[in-house]
């Protein structure tokens, strides 16, 4: 199965499967077209297709890079730079291959729109790079609105066996629609900060979260978060800003809004050099969350982080 253009470096199909039977066939035989072709191979999935597939292929698994999308994805925007560019990045002036599934039945209404914005900006974060990155959908259980996004994030689909152009595929459109309005709970605790009250946000957000039961290597996480969010605001926000904490099916969520507007579409997916002095802020809040959630706009910008509470 050819899923490269020959016009283009980098391609990006969405892979729509109707069986467990059709699933299998087209993962190994894209991971064996890459083998074959001796390009670096890895290969993202929940965790329950891992095995089948590298059961399949063998001896011609060796070497594959084989990762837990449930862990490593479970916040969709720590995906392309912890595992996307991570993976390609490895291999530089190399052609990869990854099958990368970052959608599965499951996935909660709240995380669902982060997960349409990753797919949206690999075409952006991977623009040039020789690279095809196989999107599966299971359109089994997944919901007819679900395969439209697909649609918009991918410029090319594979169904039925066929390849063929997307005629929806529109990514920025998703992009804006997915930029939602955040709307906190009644209720949820709140506090005003600036440039001198950056450790009282700390605090606040800390004691609020440990009465709500967080346990305490949950708490270094959010401290981290606090303390990078807050920073930002002062810094790039307008000096100041509100924090709110309240819980949430089992999470903290810790959200800052300051007037400052958002313009780089991939910022905290960038991945971080070894030496890299700044910068670093959007991408450490990625890597400790659960899940983030972001809305810029002309009146500033809401960020919004989900941390377990275990």
């Amino acid at each position: 199965m050819s899923t490269r253009s020959r016009a283009d470096a980098f391609a990006h199909p969405a892979f729509f499967y109707r069986s467990d039977r059709e699933y299998l066939a087209t993962a190994v035989d894209f991971v064996t077209e890459g083998v074959a072709a001796g390009q670096p191979v890895a290969v993202a999935v929940p965790a329950t297709r891992l095995e089948p597939i590298r059961a399949e292929l063998g001896s011609r698994a060796d070497g594959v890079r084989w990762i837990d999308m449930t862990r490593a994805g479970r916040n969709p925007g720590r995906i392309i730079p912890s595992v996307l560019r991570a993976f390609a990045d490895a291999h530089p002036h190399r052609s990869v291959r990854i099958i990368g599934e970052p959608v599965w039945h499951g996935r909660t209404a709240t995380e669902y729109p982060a997960c349409v914005q990753h797919e949206a900006l690999i075409n952006t974060a991977f623009g040039g790079r020789e690279a095809t990155i196989l999107c599966p959908y299971d359109a089994r259980a997944l919901s007819r609105d679900v395969l439209a996004d697909a649609r918009a994030t991918h410029p090319v689909v594979i169904s039925d066996g066929r390849w063929s152009v997307s005629r929806a595929y529109d990514p920025e459109r998703a992009l804006a629609r997915c930029n939602e309005v955040l709307r906190c709970p009644p209720g949820a605790a709140a506090v005003r900060f600036d440039a001198g009250a950056l450790p009282v946000a700390r605090d606040f957000a800390l004691r609020v979260a440990r009465d709500l039961g967080m346990a305490r290597a949950r708490l270094q996480d959010l401290n981290l978060v606090v303390a990078e969010l807050t920073t930002n605001s002062v810094v790039h926000g307008g000096g100041s800003g509100t924090l709110r904490i309240w819980a949430e099916s089992g999470q903290i969520v810790c959200e800052v809004r300051d007037e400052g507007r958002l313009a780089d579409p991939l910022a905290g997916r960038h991945p971080v050099r070894p030496d890299q002095l700044g910068g670093r802020g959007l991408f450490l809040v990625h890597f400790v969350s659960d899940l983030v959630r972001v809305h810029t706009g002309t009146v500033g910008t809401t960020v919004r982080s989900y941390v377990a509470l275990h």
